[in-house]
């Protein structure tokens, strides 16, 4: 993998004067394939810290996930929304999205190239522990982050967001590394009681430390308030529902500062 100049950087002021979200844009490589990274971090915590990868819905590398990597990095860790299309695609509409979706799903070495491809550049990162990361994932990206922990993946933690929980390829006994949490909506209709209960089985099976948490009426999609206007607009099965979300949130942090015990940021 070659990493690129870093193309853009920006400083946000969040609080204090003395902190601020540092944002990097960079290019990588993963096979043949340019990609784009979204690294951020609080400058304002010293020394090496954990690291997390945001890997993004089938939309791609948008809003949201940096969104979200930038919620992390509040919280005194390095993260990085994940390019998994190259060129740092965004989808805008479900056909292309499913289709792009569709192409790496299908490929398991793809996916997993571009996933290594991606930790190779947060591990770079002069903040970064690499012996500290974690993986989240949301719907598309939650499927990726699960197969990462399926394929022995040398990492701590790895969560799904609302994600498919069928495996291509099911993970061997003693094969998984991280500990796995899934976070579901139960009435989330993309993932049948079936699929979940061959999750469960998986898990057994193999061994995994890991725990699937479930909301009452939650849908496919519940932590992103988008989904309700896009469910309107594409009539599709999905919908925002704020406590499943906050709840969610709460569970991963509380799971990562067990995990790693972030340093505290100064104030």
């Amino acid at each position: 993998m070659k990493i690129a100049a870093i193309t853009v950087m920006a400083a946000i002021l969040v609080g204090p004067a003395s902190a601020k979200l540092v944002e990097q844009e960079e290019t990588y490589t993963a096979g043949d394939t340019e990609m784009r990274g979204f690294i951020v971090y609080d400058d304002a915590v010293e020394g090496l810290r954990p690291g997390v990868l945001v890997v993004p819905e089938w939309w791609g590398l948008n809003d949201y996930a940096r969104h979200r990597a930038r919620m992390l990095a509040e919280q005194g860790y390095i993260a990085m929304a994940v390019d998994m299309y190259g060129n740092g695609a965004v989808m805008d509409n479900p056909g292309d999205a499913g289709e792009a979706a569709t192409a790496v799903l299908s490929n398991p070495q793809l996916a997993l190239s571009r996933m290594r491809a991606a930790r190779a550049l947060l591990d770079a990162q002069t903040r970064m522990d690499p012996a500290r990361l974690a993986v989240i994932g949301y719907c598309f990206g939650g499927t990726i982050a699960l197969n990462f922990a399926r394929a022995g993946e040398d990492a701590k933690l790895i969560a799904s967001f609302h994600g498919g929980l069928a495996a291509k390829t099911s993970a061997r006994p003693g094969e998984i590394k991280a500990r796995v949490i899934a976070y579901r909506g139960l009435a989330d209709v993309t993932v049948p009681e079936e699929v979940v209960k061959a999750f469960k089985k998986e898990m057994k099976d193999a061994g995994a430390d890991y725990k699937l948490i479930e909301y009452p009426d939650a849908k496919h999609g519940f932590t992103v308030v988008e989904n309700d206007a896009r469910a309107a607009e594409f009539n599709l099965p999905i919908g925002y529902n704020a406590a499943a979300d906050a709840n969610s949130w709460s569970d991963l942090l509380a799971e990562l500062k067990t995990t790693f015990a972030p340093p505290a940021v100064e104030e």
